[in-house]
């Protein structure tokens, strides 16, 4: 349990002081860059702060998750996906440098905020944890939907990056389903939704 915490407070630190390193390259590098004009510039980086929070917030719910699960090879899915996010968050990162955009203020709260639930999740038994899980991917996957509406169609590289991403969670998400997940009550998606409609919101901003 005490190498457990020490992975989980590593990833953090990492999470937060912005050095994750990719495993796979990050998609679109060999697209030429496009002349955006200023707005689509402002526009990209929004919706690409926006991403990158959400992988702030993916970072923890798994290290919280992968924290509390009580069998070992759910401990082991949870930290593969992990991984897959931890390239999101390092090509998101790039992108946003790319973009002259920086990163949303508020990610150490973000990230306190998604430990807690990922925690509350975990505790529940594990095939709500997986639950929770299939939830958050399909959530996601349907907010990068509507972010490759919303980015500009100049903006070749961030769309593809947004793209792989899209294609990661669905994966992820039929993982859990394959190992066991139980549905969530009702009420639990829609304030999940809620919730990361907040985030959202502010991170679009700040």
């Amino acid at each position: 349990m005490v190498d457990a915490f020490i992975v989980a407070f590593d990833r953090a630190l990492r999470t937060l002081g912005g050095v994750a390193q990719p495993q796979r390259p990050i998609p679109g590098a060999d697209i030429p860059a496009a002349d955006l004009s200023d707005g689509e510039r402002r526009l990209a980086g929004a919706l690409m702060r926006v991403n990158h929070t959400g992988e702030v917030c993916a970072q923890a719910l798994y290290a919280a998750q992968a924290l509390v699960a009580r069998d070992p090879d759910i401990r082991g899915r949870f930290a593969q996906a992990a991984r897959e996010e931890e390239d999101h968050l390092a090509w998101t990162q790039q992108r946003l440098r790319e973009l002259d955009a920086h990163t949303s203020s508020l990610n150490p709260l973000w990230y306190a905020g998604a430990f807690g639930i990922g925690t509350l999740a975990g505790l529940a038994g594990d095939r709500v944890n997986l639950g929770f899980v299939v939830e958050t991917e399909r959530q996601v996957e349907e907010h990068l939907t509507t972010h490759l509406d919303r980015l500009p169609d100049r903006d070749q590289k961030s769309r593809a990056i947004v793209d792989t991403m899209r294609a990661d969670e669905a994966r992820h998400g039929a993982m859990a389903q394959e190992a066991g997940a139980l549905a969530l009550p009702p009420p639990v998606p829609t304030l999940m939704r809620m919730a990361a409609d907040v985030m959202r919101a502010v991170a679009f901003r700040v």
